[in-house]
Protein backbone atom coordinates (compact mmCIF):
# COMPACT_ATOMS: atom_id res chain seq x y z
CA UNK A 1 0.00 0.00 0.00
CA UNK A 2 1.36 4.04 -1.16
CA UNK A 3 1.52 6.13 1.94
CA UNK A 4 0.84 9.83 0.57
CA UNK A 5 3.58 12.54 1.70
CA UNK A 6 2.36 15.82 2.77
CA UNK A 7 4.72 18.71 1.42
CA UNK A 8 3.98 21.37 4.52
CA UNK A 9 4.67 25.37 3.56
CA UNK A 10 7.90 27.04 4.74
CA UNK A 11 6.98 29.17 7.75
CA UNK A 12 7.87 32.25 6.08
CA UNK A 13 6.35 32.13 2.28
CA UNK A 14 5.23 34.00 -0.15
CA UNK A 15 1.64 35.16 -0.90
CA UNK A 16 -0.98 36.61 -2.99
CA UNK A 17 -4.16 38.20 -1.71
CA UNK A 18 -6.76 39.21 -4.36
CA UNK A 19 -9.88 41.24 -3.03
CA UNK A 20 -13.15 39.72 -4.72
CA UNK A 21 -16.73 40.39 -4.62
CA UNK A 22 -19.23 37.57 -5.52
CA UNK A 23 -23.05 38.09 -6.02
CA UNK A 24 -22.63 40.95 -3.07
CA UNK A 25 -20.60 39.54 -1.04
CA UNK A 26 -17.04 41.14 -0.54
CA UNK A 27 -13.74 38.83 0.42
CA UNK A 28 -10.10 38.19 0.05
CA UNK A 29 -8.46 35.02 -1.29
CA UNK A 30 -4.99 34.61 0.02
CA UNK A 31 -2.83 32.17 -1.92
CA UNK A 32 0.46 30.67 -0.21
CA UNK A 33 3.32 29.87 -2.18
CA UNK A 34 6.04 26.95 -2.46
CA UNK A 35 9.08 28.68 -3.23
CA UNK A 36 9.00 27.61 -6.61
CA UNK A 37 5.50 29.59 -7.08
CA UNK A 38 3.18 27.15 -6.90
CA UNK A 39 -0.04 27.19 -4.42
CA UNK A 40 0.03 25.46 -1.28
CA UNK A 41 -2.89 27.01 0.58
CA UNK A 42 -5.47 28.94 0.42
CA UNK A 43 -7.36 31.17 2.59
CA UNK A 44 -10.83 33.20 1.70
CA UNK A 45 -11.85 36.06 4.39
CA UNK A 46 -15.51 37.03 3.82
CA UNK A 47 -16.57 39.99 5.49
CA UNK A 48 -19.59 38.64 7.36
CA UNK A 49 -17.28 37.14 9.74
CA UNK A 50 -18.97 34.59 11.98
CA UNK A 51 -21.10 33.88 9.54
CA UNK A 52 -22.25 30.22 8.36
CA UNK A 53 -20.67 30.98 4.71
CA UNK A 54 -17.47 32.50 6.76
CA UNK A 55 -17.25 28.84 8.60
CA UNK A 56 -18.13 26.94 5.18
CA UNK A 57 -15.27 28.68 3.16
CA UNK A 58 -12.88 28.28 6.38
CA UNK A 59 -13.61 24.85 6.02
CA UNK A 60 -12.92 24.41 1.96
CA UNK A 61 -9.98 26.15 2.18
CA UNK A 62 -8.49 23.71 4.64
CA UNK A 63 -9.70 20.83 3.09
CA UNK A 64 -8.33 22.03 -0.22
CA UNK A 65 -5.09 23.31 0.82
CA UNK A 66 -4.76 20.18 2.70
CA UNK A 67 -5.23 18.12 -0.72
CA UNK A 68 -2.74 19.89 -2.85
CA UNK A 69 0.09 19.72 -0.07
CA UNK A 70 -0.55 16.06 -0.45
CA UNK A 71 -0.20 16.46 -4.23
CA UNK A 72 -3.77 17.22 -5.96
CA UNK A 73 -2.10 19.97 -8.42
CA UNK A 74 -3.91 22.80 -9.05
CA UNK A 75 -5.47 21.62 -12.10
CA UNK A 76 -7.01 18.67 -10.79
CA UNK A 77 -8.44 20.74 -7.98
CA UNK A 78 -10.26 23.16 -10.43
CA UNK A 79 -11.68 21.13 -12.09
CA UNK A 80 -13.09 18.92 -9.03
CA UNK A 81 -14.49 23.00 -7.82
CA UNK A 82 -15.52 24.61 -10.86
CA UNK A 83 -18.76 24.98 -11.49
CA UNK A 84 -20.19 24.07 -8.31
CA UNK A 85 -23.05 26.10 -8.16
CA UNK A 86 -24.68 27.49 -4.58
CA UNK A 87 -25.44 30.80 -3.11
CA UNK A 88 -23.75 33.68 -2.98
CA UNK A 89 -23.67 33.68 -6.80
CA UNK A 90 -23.76 36.16 -9.77
CA UNK A 91 -22.13 39.10 -10.60
CA UNK A 92 -17.93 39.11 -9.71
CA UNK A 93 -15.63 42.23 -9.66
CA UNK A 94 -13.50 40.66 -11.50
CA UNK A 95 -13.85 41.14 -15.40
CA UNK A 96 -11.59 37.88 -15.93
CA UNK A 97 -14.16 35.93 -13.96
CA UNK A 98 -17.23 38.19 -14.66
CA UNK A 99 -20.00 35.68 -13.48
CA UNK A 100 -19.47 32.79 -10.73
CA UNK A 101 -22.24 29.77 -9.95
CA UNK A 102 -20.41 30.30 -6.12
CA UNK A 103 -17.60 31.67 -4.00
CA UNK A 104 -16.03 27.49 -4.75
CA UNK A 105 -16.46 28.39 -8.67
CA UNK A 106 -15.33 31.76 -8.44
CA UNK A 107 -11.80 30.48 -6.58
CA UNK A 108 -11.50 27.45 -8.55
CA UNK A 109 -11.75 29.75 -11.83
CA UNK A 110 -9.23 32.00 -10.02
CA UNK A 111 -6.69 29.48 -9.35
CA UNK A 112 -7.08 28.04 -12.87
CA UNK A 113 -6.31 31.42 -14.37
CA UNK A 114 -3.30 32.47 -12.33
CA UNK A 115 -1.66 29.10 -11.39
CA UNK A 116 -3.28 26.53 -13.53
CA UNK A 117 -0.99 24.80 -16.67
CA UNK A 118 -2.61 26.77 -18.88
CA UNK A 119 -2.39 29.98 -17.90
CA UNK A 120 0.18 30.13 -14.78
CA UNK A 121 2.89 32.14 -13.78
Amino acid sequence: MMTATRRPLESTREAVTHKFSVGGHEGYLTIGLYPDGTPGEIFIKIAKAGSALSGMCQAFCRAFSLAMQFGLTVDEACQRFKGMRFEPLGMTSNPDIPEAASIVDYVARYLEIHFGSRGGR
